[in-house]
This record gives structure tokens, sequence and C-alpha cells, in this order.
């Protein structure tokens, strides 16, 4: 059984409604529609992607943000389709129930409808994404039109997309003010277009709370409040793995970088000191 809003209480049941098979688009929809609240977090490999798909989430995101951690680039503009199609093949591999979506990398879709279709259609066949998000608003409709009529599940992302975070001055909240309904209206463009669910990134909580009334599709929230239909976070912030001044939105849940710090250097010690390797981890 679930509580109304489908959190696991038997160890059994799991968010998105589906149990012995992949999460569908439907699935997620359906959610909405009986008002379950789900999660979504990224994965960029095969043993995080298990572990994800164990504790029952039914979306996991190959995002572009792996430019960063695990890249290493200081935003998400320089990763490319040859460096996340193997990632997002290994979150398939490594998850059996999840959802997976694939950002479709900067540069990628944006120079025309017909672009965006080939790189999609690689991470489909390639990566063996069950979908694929893309940024921008209702100047990407024809794009998520073109998508879609192929049999490509788009996911949207409107607010602060972070691939235009040059044009935008930073990393901003987004929506405030008159701006809001620009943001709406994207929103209605999108989901006229065909998307079956759509991102709502740093955008003000009322904004969010607004958008996930007026449209059928679910909203995604990261940075925009607690009344969207789920929530999406990287799981290097989420679990204390990102160095430096986090955004505000970020709650720490573990502290997996200091307890990798410590306890590597707990195993470096002891080589050096002749404790490791002892008589119960060697072969006679």
């Amino acid at each position: 059984m679930t509580t109304s809003i489908g959190v696991p209480t038997n160890g059994d049941a799991l968010y998105g409604g589906a149990h012995n098979r992949r999460i569908t688009t439907s699935d997620l929809i359906a959610a909405k529609v009986r008002g379950e609240v789900w999660p979504m977090i990224t994965s960029y490999d095969a043993l995080s992607a298990g572990i994800f798909d164990e504790a029952g989430f039914p979306v996991l995101l190959v995002g572009d943000s792996a430019a960063m951690v695990v890249y290493g680039y200081d935003s998400t503009i320089p990763v490319t389709c040859e460096d996340l199609i193997p990632l997002t093949a290994a979150v398939e591999r490594g998850s059996s129930r999840a959802m997976v979506v694939a950002d479709l990398p900067f540069g990628s879709y944006q120079s025309s409808p017909q672009q965006a279709l080939e790189s999609a259609m690689r991470f489909m066949k390639d990566g063996n994404a069950h979908a694929v998000k893309i940024e921008g608003g209702a100047f990407m409709a024809e794009t998520v039109r073109t998508l879609t009529q192929a049999g490509i599940p788009v996911m949207g992302h409107i607010g602060l997309t972070p691939q235009s975070v040059h044009q935008m001055g930073g990393y901003k909240v987004q929506g405030r003010g008159e701006s809001g309904q620009a943001i709406v209206d994207d929103a209605h463009a999108l989901v006229e277009a065909g998307v079956f669910a759509i991102v709502l990134e740093v955008i003000p909580t009322e904004l969010a709370a607004r958008i996930t009334n007026e449209i059928p599709v679910p909203t995604i929230g990261i940075g925009a409040g607690a009344q969207t239909d789920a929530q999406v976070i990287v799981w290097q912030d989420l679990l204390g793995m990102t160095p430096g001044k986090q955004a505000k939105f970020v709650q720490h849940y573990a502290s997996l970088r200091s307890t990798m710090l410590e306890s590597s250097s707990a195993w470096a010690r002891d080589v050096v000191s002749g404790k490791y390797p002892d008589l119960d981890h060697s072969y006679e």
C-alpha cells in the first residue's frame, strides 16, 4: 500500500504506480491525476542507477550536469552527445524499472528540429534512453512537435535553463514580476507541442504552483517550491559530494564527500604503515 502521495510504506510499493515493468509517461501523468508526488534524481553510471532503481525512483535523469560532476567543467555547455550517450546506456543497463531520460546537450538540438531529431535518435538507439529532455520555452515548440511525432517522448525544461546561463546573466531566479507570464505561456506552448512533463527550475513558488495547476502534465521542480508534481535533484548535491557553496534549494541528506575522504585516507595510512593487507585479506 502507499500513502496518499505515493510514498512506499511496506517495502513493496514504489513511486509511480508500476512495479514489475518500466515506468512510462502514462504512469507519470496518471500520478498527477491521483495527486501523487514523485522524485526524480540524476544518475550517470550503472551502480548509482541500480541503487536509485532499488529505492523506487520512477525516473532517472542522465543530466548534462555530468559536465560538472563527471567531467569537471564549470558549466553544462561543453558536454557533448559523445560524452553523454555512453553514460545513458550505462544507466539503462543498471536499472530495470525507472524511466531513463537523457538531456540533449547544448549544440545538439538548437540549430533545427531536424538536428534535434537526429540527436534524439542517437540517444534512443545508442544510449537506450526512454525519453529526452530539452531546454527552452515556446520557441522550442516546433522542435518538441517534431520529436514527439517521430515517437520520441520529450520532457521540457523552462525557468532557469543552465545551457543559456550566459545569455541570462548568471544563475538567477527567473519569472519574478511580469516576466512570470512568459514562463506560463512557455509551459502551455510546450504542452500543446506534446511534452509529457516539464522541469521548472529556480522560479518563485507561486509561479510554479500556478503552472502546476494550469497544465495537465507533471511539473518537476528544482528550486521551485513544494507545490510541483515532482522534485528533481543532482545526486552529488543531495548526498554531500559537491564541494563549495550550494544553491539555496540543496539540502544535504548525507556527507559522502567527508566519508570518502576519511575512509580513503585511513586505507592509505594503513598501506603506508603495513597494516593493510593483513592475513585476513591475503591469499595463502
